[in-house]
């Protein structure tokens, strides 16, 4: 059965059909910029359930139109596909049967292999759009990368943004390119061997470009705020057909761009008190949408740590397929910066509380959480690694910082490939964000660009968040932090591809390849299962991990997270290689193949015992015995 829409503006032979939600209006007119004879208006018909629809004859792609409302406006389409004069130009009908997709044979990526990576498009590439973003398909293929991940790229008000104001949420963003240059650069990822997910966001609208509201008031709570104002109504009056249009929207990407998964952005933020959660209502359309034998997951960021948003609607769960893991960054985070203000507090970073967060998914299972004052979380037990992403760093975690910078910029490079080779040889879904694969020197910070009055009114509260924070208690200090609506404060988040040929960069480049490669290869990290691993704190600043294949092929990881140290694994259960108890090396972090400084540490593999001189990570592979099973 072919996707069709039941919102906006679609092309059906050689008419559009024309299709809005209004409950409260009497008369609707389509107002259509005729390409040759110029504005016309079309009535109408209201159904009884607030719909207004009508085709229009001999009309087609590129014409442009909008909404008069009850004589006000006229207004663009709430589910309008392109706005190419901005958010709040007219809407411009859009075939998506008109491109050609090179795909057919594409089923996606096994949730098992992904390989995370989030970029933003507008500060990827020195072009910033997608067009320019698919040229660079091939190099993260090539880093072992299976999976892009899009910020989000709805139509936001002004030239660059982050993408969490977006307002029409159907329409790509105009500055990275038409729909069609989104189409070509997911259908180059698939050709590339590449999935590509998109950040969707449904916990709000953004503050500048949102007319839906003066089509139905009914998408807004009347009970529920978010952080960013009123709520999106998932509960209320008229909300089944609110909640139809967001999963409406979910189903429009996955169709009508072939996006390969949805990252959900803040679910704790989408307020619900149905029997049946949004989520829950979401995740199903999506396993149940015709589309094939290709592949489409929904990963949600939250921050509840709840096991039934990731359990499946067999066992009463929402049925998301997985959901990030703040707990690991703020761990690692902690122990190897030192981060204590905000939600840090809840995190102690030690190598003891990092082993316990990667074996279960999440810290926090129920524990009272001093930040968000109560308790916070639930038991993980029996959800499998793959339900969990894991990062050292991601848009908000850089971004969200006063000056953006990432987390290479404020630790050791040795004590930053540690915590890369914890997170790539660790069994859970690996998340990379753009630039941290070669310790990109550019900053992520925050950008907008929004109206005068508007922009003034973010600049002012975004010094003022960092007010509660010791470093920035002073106003003179505040005043340092960049301002969003700067265009230098865009352009210096902007990656420097050449940096990636001079060193440290273009070691730290290989270190990653290296780990990937290994991640794609080796037996022991292609099992996925609980019970294949296990991990291990060792004194005050090192962990352990075992991982372990079904052939009986094993990895012994050991990381010094913090200064120098010596480690003799003999005593401890975990380094035992099996019947001889042999191990080879693998490789340091520290060799000179990936570091301009190399100080590798002192290895004896009768051990094994191990000298750290400074932090570091060090893979041992178990020795094949001749019977093919490790010794």
């Amino acid at each position: 059965m072919a996707w069709q829409p039941s919102l906006g503006a679609w092309p059906i032979g050689t008419a559009i059909r024309f299709r809005v939600w209004a409950p409260h209006a009497d008369r609707i007119e389509v107002v259509v910029e005729q390409p040759v004879s110029g504005q016309k208006e079309f009535a109408l018909e209201k159904s009884p359930d607030g719909f207004f629809c009508g085709t229009v004859a001999d009309a087609g792609a590129g014409w442009l139109y909008r909404y008069r409302v009850d004589g006000q406006g006229p207004y663009p389409d709430p589910a309008s596909r392109f706005q190419p004069l901005g958010v709040h130009g007219p809407s411009q009908v859009v075939d998506p049967h008109q491109f050609v997709w090179s795909d057919d044979g594409w089923t996606g990526v096994a949730q098992d292999e992904l390989v995370l990576y989030e970029l933003h498009v507008g500060t990827f590439t020195p072009g910033g759009t997608f067009a320019a973003a698919a040229e660079k398909l091939p190099e993260l293929r090539q880093l072992g990368i299976t999976a892009v991940e899009l910020m989000p790229v709805a139509d936001f008000a002004g030239n660059h943004n982050w993408g969490y104001d977006g307002v029409a949420l159907f329409a790509p963003a105009r500055c990275y390119g038409t729909p069609d240059d989104l189409r070509r650069l997911v259908d180059a990822a698939h050709r590339t061997g590449l999935a590509v997910h998109l950040d969707v966001v449904y916990n709000h609208f953004g503050p500048d470009g949102a007319y839906a509201g003066l089509f139905s008031p009914y998408y807004f709570s009347s009970r529920h705020k978010s952080p960013w104002g009123d709520g999106i109504n998932f509960d209320g009056d008229e909300s089944a057909l609110v909640r139809s249009f967001f999963i409406e929207n979910a189903l429009h990407w996955i169709h009508e761009y072939h996006f390969d998964g949805l990252r959900l952005d803040a679910t704790h933020a989408i307020v619900d008190d149905s029997p049946r959660h949004f989520l829950a209502e979401l995740s199903a359309a999506v396993q149940d949408s015709p589309r094939g034998a290709r592949l489409a997951l929904v990963i949600a960021e939250d921050v509840r740590n709840l096991a039934h948003m990731v359990q499946p609607h067999s066992e009463q769960g929402w049925g998301v397929d997985a959901v990030w893991s703040d707990d690991f960054h703020h761990q690692v985070r902690r122990c190897l910066a030192g981060d204590r203000d905000g939600y840090f507090q809840d995190f102690e970073g030690t190598p003891r509380d990092i082993a316990l967060t990667a074996k279960q998914g999440w810290f926090y299972s129920g524990q009272y959480a001093p930040f968000f004052g109560q308790q916070r979380g639930t038991d993980p037990a029996g959800l499998p690694p793959s339900r969990f992403v894991f990062f050292i760093q991601n848009h908000d975690q850089v971004g969200n910082r006063a000056f953006g910078e990432r987390l290479h910029h404020q630790i050791e490079l040795s004590a930053y490939r540690a915590a890369t080779a914890l997170l790539l040889l660790l069994p859970q879904i690996p998340l990379l964000f753009m630039g941290q694969e070669w310790a990109a020197s550019s900053p992520f910070r925050f950008f907008t660009d929004h109206s005068t009055e508007l922009g003034k009114l973010v600049t002012e509260g975004r010094r003022n968040e960092f007010s509660r924070f010791a470093a920035f208690a002073d106003p003179q200090t505040r005043q340092r932090i960049p301002d969003p609506q700067d265009r230098t404060t865009f352009q210096a988040s902007r990656l420097n591809w050449e940096e990636r040929e001079q060193q440290p960069h273009a070691a730290m480049l290989r270190f990653y390849k290296r780990l990937l490669e290994l991640r794609k290869t080796e037996p022991a990290l292609l099992t996925h299962s609980r019970e294949s691993f296990a991990i291990s704190p060792w004194d005050e600043s090192g962990l352990l991990l075992r991982r372990n294949a079904v052939s009986g092929s094993a990895l012994l990881a050991v990381f010094r997270l913090q200064g120098a140290g010596t480690y003799d694994l003999r005593p401890n259960v975990l380094s035992e290689a099996g019947d001889g108890n042999s191990w080879d090396l693998l490789l340091t972090s520290e060799e000179n193949l990936f570091t301009p400084d190399p100080l590798p540490p002192q290895v004896e593999l009768s051990g094994p015992l191990i000298r750290f001189f400074r932090p570091g990570a060090v893979l041992f592979k178990a020795r094949e015995a001749r019977n093919g099973r490790s010794r």
